[in-house]
C-alpha cells in the first residue's frame, strides 16, 4: 500500500517518510488511532517505504519489484501478527501464520476494517481471538533469521492489545534489543490496553479521527452523490470503515439500532407494566445467542448512544452526529431522560457489563440484570 492511497493524515505522512528519509527509524511504534483512521493502512505503507526504499510522500523511485511484492502483502521480510483462535480447519494452537492466505485478501479488500471484520471474515465471530504466547514464539523464531533481501525486516503487529500477558512477556527482551534493521510497528486502538512495558519500549503516534472532507470525497468517488456523501461522512464520526458500512447498508449498527430501541422501550414500560419485565428477559436471552465479540460492540454502541442523547438534551446538536432509523423513535424525546443525574450511572454500568462478558460471564444473566438497572435509571428525575 502506497502513502497516496491513504485518506488524509498529511501530517502523520510526512513526519514518517521524513524519519525514513533521514534514516532515523524508531525500532518499536506504537500506532494508536480509533478504528476506521488509517492506522493500519498507514502501518503497511510505511513498511513499504523502508522496505523498498522509496523517496518522497508518493512511494516513487523505489525498487519496482519490491514494490509489487508489498502491495501484494508477500514481501519475505514483511511479517504480520493479529489476533486469532482456533477453527474447525485449526483445531489447536492458532497461529498468524494459519492465516496468511485469508488475512492477505482481507488487507486488499478491506484494509480499513475492523476486529469484528476480521473474526467474521474467517469465520470466529462467536469467539475473542488473541494474540498468545504460541505467537509470540513464532515472531522470535522469525526475527532471528537473516533479512530474506539483506535490507530491514517489518514486523507490524494488528490489534497489539489483544496480546495476552504471556506473549507480551516473551516479547521484552526482542523489542528492547532487537536484532539488527528490525522494525516493530504495533497498531492499537486502545493503549491502555497494552502492557505498561510494552508501552514504555515503543515511540507513540497518534492517530486523529478523519476529517469529514476526506471521507465525504472518498464515498463521492465510489459513486456516492456528493450530499449523501456528506451526510454518511458526518455519521461515520471520523471513522471510514463505518462510512463505507453505512454506504453498502452492511453496518451492524443497524441492528444495533433495532436491538436500542427494543431495549429502551421496554424499559421506559417496565415502570407501569410487568409484561415489560418479561420482554426484557426475552431481549437479553435475543443478544446474549450472539458472539461476545458482537455483545461488547453492542454495550460499546449503547454508550455511544447515550452519549449523543447527553449532547443533544444539552443543545449541543453541532456535536451530534449519529442517527436512529427505526420507524416511530424519537432521538430528541428519548435525549430528554438522558441528563447528569443519570448518565454517569448508565455508563458505569455498560461498562461493567462489557467487563463481565468479556471476562466469560453468563450473558443472559449480565444482559438481564443490566436491563432491570437502565428502568430505574431513566426515570431518575433530572431535577
Amino acid at each position: 500500500m502506497m502513502f497516496k492511497d491513504i485518506l488524509g493524515l498529511p501530517h502523520i505522512k510526512n513526519h514518517l517518510t521524513h524519519s525514513a528519509d533521514s534514516g532515523r527509524i524508531p525500532h518499536a511504534q506504537l500506532f494508536v488511532g480509533p478504528e476506521g483512521s488509517g492506522t493500519l493502512p498507514v502501518a503497511l505503507a510505511y513498511a513499504q517505504y523502508i522496505l523498498c526504499g522509496n523517496s518522497s510522500s508518493e512511494n516513487n523511485n523505489g525498487n519496482e519489484a519490491c514494490n509489487i511484492k508489498c502491495n501484494s502483502f508477500s514481501h519475505p521480510d514483511l511479517h504480520f501478527t493479529f489476533p486469532v483462535s482456533n477453527t474447525d480447519r485449526i483445531k489447536s494452537h492458532a497461529v498468524s501464520d494459519n492465516f496468511l492466505p485469508e488475512w492477505r485478501r482481507f488487507l486488499k479488500e478491506d484494509p480499513y476494517g475492523s476486529l469484528f471484520d476480521w473474526y467474521r471474515y474467517i469465520g470466529i465471530e462467536k469467539k475473542q481471538g488473541q494474540i498468545g504466547v504460541d505467537e509470540a514464539v513464532e515472531i522470535v523464531k522469525k526475527l532471528s533469521l537473516k533479512s530474506y533481501e539483506g535490507g530491514y525486516k517489518v514486523m507490524i503487529i494488528w490489534m497489539a492489545e489483544r496480546m495476552n500477558t504471556s506473549a507480551a512477556n516473551k516479547l521484552l527482551k526482542l523489542l528492547e534489543e532487537p536484532p539488527n534493521k528490525t522494525i516493530f510497528l504495533l497498531v492499537a486502538e486502545d493503549e491502555e490496553k497494552i502492557l505498561q512495558t510494552i508501552r514504555s519500549r515503543c515511540q507513540l503516534l497518534h492517530f486523529p479521527p478523519l476529517p469529514e472532507q476526506a471521507i465525504a470525497q472518498a464515498l463521492v468517488e465510489r459513486g456516492v452523490p456528493r450530499e449523501e456523501a456528506g451526510h454518511l461522512a458526518h455519521e461515520s464520526n471520523g471513522n471510514f470503515n463505518k462510512a463505507l458500512e453505512l454506504m453498502n447498508k452492511d453496518s451492524e449498527e443497524l441492528i444495533f439500532e433495532r436491538w436500542f430501541v427494543q431495549w429502551v422501550r421496554s424499559a421506559f414500560q417496565a415502570k407501569g407494566k410487568k409484561g415489560a419485565i418479561h420482554e426484557l428477559i426475552l431481549w437479553s436471552e435475543e443478544v446474549a445467542k450472539t458472539g461476545r465479540e458482537t455483545q461488547k460492540n453492542f454495550l460499546k454502541y449503547c454508550m455511544a448512544v447515550f452519549r449523543q442523547a447527553m449532547l443533544v438534551n444539552y443543545q449541543a446538536n453541532s456535536l451530534a452526529y449519529m442517527k436512529i432509523r427505526v420507524d416511530g423513535f424519537q432521538f430528541d424525546k428519548f435525549a430528554g431522560f438522558v441528563h447528569e443525574n443519570n448518565v454517569l450511572k448508565i455508563m458505569e454500568e455498560l461498562e461493567e457489563a462489557i467487563y463481565h462478558v468479556e471476562r466469560n460471564g453468563n450473558s443472559k444473566i449480565i444482559l438481564t440484570d443490566l436491563s432491570i438497572k437502565l428502568t430505574r435509571l431513566l426515570h431518575k428525575s433530572a431535577a
